[in-house]
């Protein structure tokens, strides 16, 4: 990897509620909160006027709406979003290839390639800012580093609407006094870990020899000491591929009609099944994950973020095809014989259908009687008609979660 590379990362600010506000004027200067409506909804977005009342993304909606009892609740656009997001990722590529998404709102771009055609860092980060407002009225923060770890903090750092250089060198000096938590792969439980044995800053972490830190860290602390050096070598991957698709929502009221759940299992198997053809994969691996609406008791020796909050038991079945596919309806029989297979009689609260062992469409070798033709064929007649007349022109089989709210979860290519 050269030294002389440059990395720029670009985060939009508080994306879903500036789009919103953007499209709709009247809600400007106000505490803008975008999710699942519902008791069990979570932030996706907060403006930061809702911020300055302690709102944060993937909060959950009763306590947000506790925080800040005034706010604007909205639900939230995710094709709008999409739209958008699609606009700014075209502004990217007007400065480089080598980008890699993160998420609808932010991702890693190495601009090291265009110095010598676009200008010096720092010109570039203030050329993507001003055709991001330009194209679409939006403010985008942006940090500048040799490395991804530290351009990610930086643009943090900076918000909103920022613009931070960290010279090279100066890595450190960016990183030593801040919470060990900020680091890269350092969660919360590995934080308050850290914590306990003094290690509260990464400046301390960059101090340990990974040997000290084995038994927290694992086989990542060699890693971590490195990270917590602004050592970070990491390409900007343009070509990153998913390694599963999923969706998934926690409903509003407990489920508990098996017609209802068999819709749902419907409804989320379709969604998968578009996602994988329209980027033209194929998958062999069904899972289908369920979260059991009673509390379970509480682990005596897990560590927890909140004393208050609940886990739910979650449950997961999987089963591997002998061919891969991006057929909804053998995504559905699938999920729904481990349906059967789990038995369950009670409530549950959650449920998701995922599909992984990602492969390109075509590449698989043939069952001798395969037959997925028809149905594959339809599944891309469906994608043509939606297409043309859009969502839910036509579906196959019922298809309406009409009792949940969404998942938090940003998906890849949604």
């Amino acid at each position: 990897m050269s030294d002389a590379r440059w990395i720029l990362h670009a985060d939009m600010d508080a994306f879903f509620a500036s789009v919103e506000i953007r499209d709709r004027p009247e809600l400007s200067g106000l505490p803008v909160i975008v999710g699942g409506l519902s008791g069990r909804g979570v932030v996706s977005a907060a403006s930061y006027e809702a911020r300055k009342f302690g709102v944060r993304s993937a909060m959950p909606m009763f306590e947000a709406q506790r925080l800040c009892p005034k706010g604007v609740f909205v639900r939230p656009n995710m094709e709008r979003y999409a739209e958008v997001s699609d606009a700014v990722h075209r502004i990217f590529l007007e400065f480089t290839s080598e980008i890699e998404p993160i998420a609808l709102d932010e991702a890693f771009l190495d601009i090291t390639h265009s110095l010598n055609l676009l200008g010096g860092p720092l010109e570039i980060g203030k050329r993507v800012k001003q055709r991001v407002r330009e194209a679409v009225n939006l403010t985008v923060s942006v940090g500048i580093a040799p490395s991804k770890l530290v351009a990610k903090i930086a643009c943090t750092s900076g918000k909103p609407d920022g613009l931070v250089f960290i010279e090279r060198g100066m890595e450190r000096a960016l990183l030593q006094p801040l919470p060990v938590r900020r680091l890269w792969g350092i969660g919360p439980v590995s934080a308050i870990a850290l914590e306990k044995r003094g290690i509260g800053t990464i400046g301390q972490l960059a101090q340990c020899r990974p040997d000290e830190l084995a038994s927290l860290l694992g086989n990542r602390s060699a890693q971590l000491v490195e990270l917590a050096n602004g050592r970070d070598t990491r390409p900007v991957v343009s070509d990153r591929e998913a390694k599963s698709y999923g969706e998934e929502c926690t409903f509003d009221v407990d489920l508990t009609v098996h017609a209802e759940i068999l819709e749902t299992i419907t409804a989320h198997s379709e969604a998968v099944a578009r996602r994988l053809r329209r980027a033209e994969r194929e998958g062999k691996t069904v899972t289908l994950k369920v979260k059991l609406a009673r509390i379970a008791r509480r682990r005596p020796d897990r560590l927890r973020i909140t004393d208050d909050a609940p886990e739910y038991p979650q449950m997961t079945r999987a089963r591997t095809l002998d061919a891969a596919t991006s057929d909804g309806a053998e995504i559905r029989r699938v999920a729904v014989a481990l349906w059967g297979e789990l038995a369950l009689k009670e409530p549950i609260r959650l449920l998701g259908v995922a599909v992984s062992k990602i492969e390109r469409a075509g590449t698989g070798q043939l069952a001798l009687f395969d037959q997925r033709g028809p149905s594959q064929r339809l599944g891309a007649t469906l994608d043509a008609i939606e297409a043309r007349f859009g969502r839910g022109a036509v579906r196959r089989g019922p298809e309406a979660v009409s009792k949940s709210t969404p998942s938090a979860t940003r998906k890849r290519g949604e």
